[in-house]
């Protein structure tokens, strides 16, 4: 179970894009795409056989998942995610700093 999951909105917390809010897009093992965040201009030849074209384009490149914090919509800020098991089994994601329980 990943701390930090698909569609969660995560505060990065170091680098150029420091204090940028965003949705994961992708999770990447160690890796995460947030959307508008760590944006990269990249050289993309043409591909008439898919429709692509050529030029300079703006894609997200991956960011490591220890630069980001999971968006804790009460306080307004990130926060640190843990685990904790509840009476029927079920594993569940918790704020660290109040110990609520993530929504979703």
């Amino acid at each position: 179970m990943n701390k930090i999951r698909k569609g969660d909105q995560v505060v990065v917390t170091t680098g150029k894009n420091k204090g940028a809010r965003g949705e994961v897009l992708r999770v990447l093992d160690e890796k995460l795409l947030v959307q508008g965040v760590n944006v990269v201009k990249k050289h993309q030849k043409p591909n008439p056989m898919k429709g692509v074209q050529g030029g300079i384009v703006a894609v997200e490149a991956p960011i490591h998942v220890s630069n980001v914090l999971l968006f804790n919509p009460k306080t307004q800020k990130g926060d640190r995610v843990g685990f904790k098991v509840l009476a029927d089994g079920n594993k569940v994601r918790v704020f660290k700093s109040s110990g609520e329980q993530v929504e979703a």
